[in-house]
């Protein structure tokens, strides 16, 4: 007994060591005793007791709130009043109050220690009926608790399948097992007839039964299901039946529902009296019916997708182009056999999913791919290691990805470079020829005279070289920029180069009775560039501004600098060029419709300068209406954006 703690706080000294020294000491009780309550409540929380003797007065005060305090901290600790023999308070009243016992002086020792026993042995009791309780209650939520993670393990591996047929095997064995039942089968909605049928079944179901399963729509069961979108269940003595020879005593139909969509019930049933489903297998059936349902959609998105994308993989396998398909974090989504082909990608390699730069070793593409976030479409010229040339159209799409798109451009790159050889060759051979035919014109008039209509010859003969001579020079300067030669540039002044363009004009503008207007900044920012280029793209510009604009007009050279770029304007009054050749005014040799058959030009002005500008990392563009004429817009990257 020496582990049973008592508790005695009496103001009485002599009561008090009477209790303790003579009589509960010596019956192997340990024991602790005060005469105030501050020494007591720190007792009370070092050492809860098993038992508590109070005196009426503690503390000079009734010691009642102070056992009303007890009571609510210890309620399974029994706490006995110790009286005067001329006390208000007797044994009844203490009772009533909440006190196991009422105790009078002068005590017995006998009395007292009978009190004791059956005060411990009640508190015994009481304990045990609590743990009793507890482990009761344990029990339920411990049962709960395992049900619910059984549950919750057969949703994860339910939702993680993608199998249909496997998802629903699964379903019906776990319905089986969560709730005890002899058999359950999984019914779906059949679309085009509007009936229940049989997709999964337990193992005592034969399989000739499952595939001639058919409940209609309005069985009243099913009717029910499908109107409240809650679990069925049947529970009585006498057998149900369900469709013929299916005879069942109890059953739970819980509805698959899927957007607010009926799309099938979950069964489990028991054909045997005397077995019964509870309100927690109810609840599991909905808990399982809720995830076959998210399950058994993701299946149908997943093989709807997988097909989708099985086609649409067998339509770029057929087409020639090379195509790749990356998403946001650049894994491969799709890549077709001629992208596999052309990077050495084994057709059997299993990519999907993959990072691009564990697929892919070409460094070029790699760049493309890992570019800092493209927004807009691009273009670029992929070298393949055997030589052939791709032409990679690059197109971000939002949400998906990146689609590359390449086709394979050697044949047009040699051809452009026999086209290229060939015009270099043709116009150096042309050169000396038309130099000779040029300067024997210039002499006729000096070994003798010419009539008028001679000199009107020698003349056209003349304007014929010039003009051979200046498509010669626009083929060179067109062949030389397009090769890349001209690759040297510094760091240049646009407003000076303008100005020098600008001056080497005047002259003819004025002979034309043209206006000029000049709103350049000296302070523009500086263009990394070619002077030479950029004079010969001025030079052209304002060129066809002069050739086409009426005598009496206007022609405008503006610039001005905005968001890092430097932005030319070069405009004219005159006669506009018509929308419909506006596409294809920068291309070689191309002349508007509205241009008079004598106005001298070779129809690769444009041409150059649009080669020139996009040499220089830069657009160009042009806005013009027929009869009010027509803005040439260029655009270049100041020297802090280019670096």
């Amino acid at each position: 007994m020496s582990d049973t703690h008592i508790l005695l706080v009496i103001s009485e000294a002599e009561t008090r060591l009477f209790l303790e020294r003579t009589v509960l000491s010596p019956a192997g009780y340990f024991v602790s005793s005060t005469a105030d309550w501050n020494t007591a409540e720190s007792i009370l929380q070092r050492n809860p007791p098993d038992m508590v003797v109070l005196s009426e007065q503690i503390d000079g005060r009734s010691c009642l709130e102070k056992a009303r305090l007890l009571f609510q901290r210890f309620p399974f600790t029994p706490v006995c009043l110790l009286v005067d023999r001329d006390s208000e308070i007797t044994a009844i009243q203490a009772v009533r109050l909440g006190f196991y016992d009422c105790w009078q002086v002068p005590l017995k020792s006998a009395e007292i220690l009978q009190t004791v026993e059956r005060a411990l042995a009640q508190r015994q009791r009481w304990l045990e009926q609590v743990r009793l309780k507890t482990r009761q209650g344990t029990s339920s939520l411990e049962e709960r608790m395992n049900a619910l993670e059984a549950i919750q393990r057969i949703g994860r591996k339910v939702t993680s399948m993608l199998d249909l047929d496997s998802i629903l095997s699964a379903v019906v064995d776990a319905a089986v097992e969560i709730t005890n039942a002899e058999e359950g089968s999984l019914l779906l909605v059949d679309e085009m007839t509007g009936e229940f049928y049989m997709r999964a079944a337990s193992q005592n179901f034969q399989q000739e039964y499952i595939s001639s399963f058919r409940l209609p729509i309005h069985d009243p069961l099913l009717a029910e299901v499908l109107k409240t979108g809650k679990p069925v269940v049947v529970d009585g003595k006498t057998p149900q039946k369900i469709k013929t020879s299916y005879l069942v005593h109890t059953l739970i139909y819980a509805p698959l529902i899927v957007q607010e969509r009926v799309i099938g019930v979950l069964e489990v049933d028991h054909r045997q009296s005397g077995k019964s489903f509870s309100e927690q297998h109810i609840m599991l059936m909905s808990a399982l019916a809720d995830y076959s349902a998210i399950a058994i959609e993701n299946a149908r998105l997943y093989a709807r997708t997988e097909s989708e994308r099985k086609k649409l993989e067998s339509i770029l396998t057929g087409i020639e182009e090379a195509v790749i398909v990356v998403d946001e974090d650049r894994r491969l989504a799709l890549i077709n056999r001629k992208a596999r082909e052309a990077f050495g990608i084994p057709a059997e390699a299993s990519v999907y999913g993959r990072r691009a730069r564990e697929v892919i070793q070409h460094p070029d593409l790699l760049d493309i791919l890992f570019d800092s976030n493209p927004t807009i479409p691009t273009r670029a010229e992929l070298t393949l290691d055997d030589g052939r040339v791709l032409n990679a159209q690059i197109t971000p799409l939002r949400g998906i990805g990146l689609v590359i798109s390449m086709q394979d451009i050697t044949y047009l790159k040699e051809l452009d470079r026999i086209k290229s050889d060939f015009v270099h060759t043709v116009s150096h051979d042309l050169r000396s020829p038309l130099t000779a035919i040029l300067g024997y014109v210039e002499l006729i008039d000096r070994v003798g005279p010419v009539n008028d209509q001679q000199r009107e010859f020698i003349h056209r003969v003349q304007v014929s070289v010039q003009n051979i001579t200046a498509l010669i020079n626009d083929l060179l300067d067109l062949g030389r920029i397009e090769a890349g030669f001209d690759t040297r540039k510094e760091v240049v002044q646009l407003s000076t180069i303008a100005q020098y363009a600008i001056d080497g004009f005047k002259n003819r503008l004025v002979e034309k009775s043209l206006e000029l207007q000049v709103d350049i900044p000296d302070d523009l920012p500086k263009i990394l560039g070619n002077p030479v280029r950029l004079r010969q793209m001025l030079n052209n510009l304002i060129g066809n501004a002069h050739k086409y604009t009426p005598e009496g007009g206007c022609v405008s050279v503006k610039a001005h600098a905005e968001g890092g770029q430097v932005i030319l304007q070069v405009s004219d009054n005159g006669p506009g060029i018509p929308p419909a050749d506006q596409p294809y005014i920068f291309d070689k040799f191309y002349r508007a419709s509205n241009v008079p058959a004598d106005t001298p030009g070779t129809g690769l002005g444009l041409a150059i300068v649009k080669s020139i500008v996009e040499n220089h990392l830069g657009r160009v563009w042009v806005d013009s209406t027929l009869g009010k004429g027509t803005t040439f817009t260029i655009v270049l990257p100041a020297i802090d954006s280019a670096f």
